[in-house]
């Protein structure tokens, strides 16, 4: 990947509807050349998908909330449960005092108690510790320099 690659994935993360040829512009190419490019960081995994970056609360999901997951034995091999919580945006196994951290978003917190009771319906899940974002100063995609 080079720095014209990095540049087009930059482009692409502040705005996936950007034609070919804007982004060819942007960065010296020709249209079908940053097509190829782009196709080519598909291709390879480094562009896994595109998407819309939609306001949770317009989706009445306004509650936004981190979970640290406690457990009795390893969570490693638990994906599809947490994956069944469709509250649950992301799970990640983790190191530390937590077993898992998920982030869930809901419309509100008797919506975001009841994802709490489902995550101890999980095989080994001992306990969990929620903590509610209030403010969100901003989110950031990667850097891709």
């Amino acid at each position: 990947m080079d720095d014209i690659d990095r540049r087009l994935i930059a482009l692409l993360q502040r705005d996936a509807t950007r034609s070919y040829a804007a982004l060819g512009t942007a960065v010296g190419l020709s249209a079908g050349a940053a097509h190829e490019r782009v196709r080519k960081l598909r291709e390879q995994g480094v562009i896994r998908a595109t998407t819309v970056d939609v306001d949770p609360a317009a989706l009445d999901r306004g509650v936004l909330a981190f979970v640290l997951v406690d457990s009795t034995a390893w969570m490693g091999d638990r994906a599809e449960d947490f994956a069944a919580v469709p509250e649950i945006q992301e799970a990640h196994v983790i190191a530390g005092s937590a077993a898992v951290l998920v982030k869930v978003r809901t419309a509100t917190t008797e919506r975001l108690q009841d994802v709490l009771r489902r995550l101890y319906a999980i095989d080994g899940v001992s306990g969990t510790q929620a903590t509610v974002v209030l403010e969100t100063f901003f989110e950031r995609p990667l850097d891709a320099g």
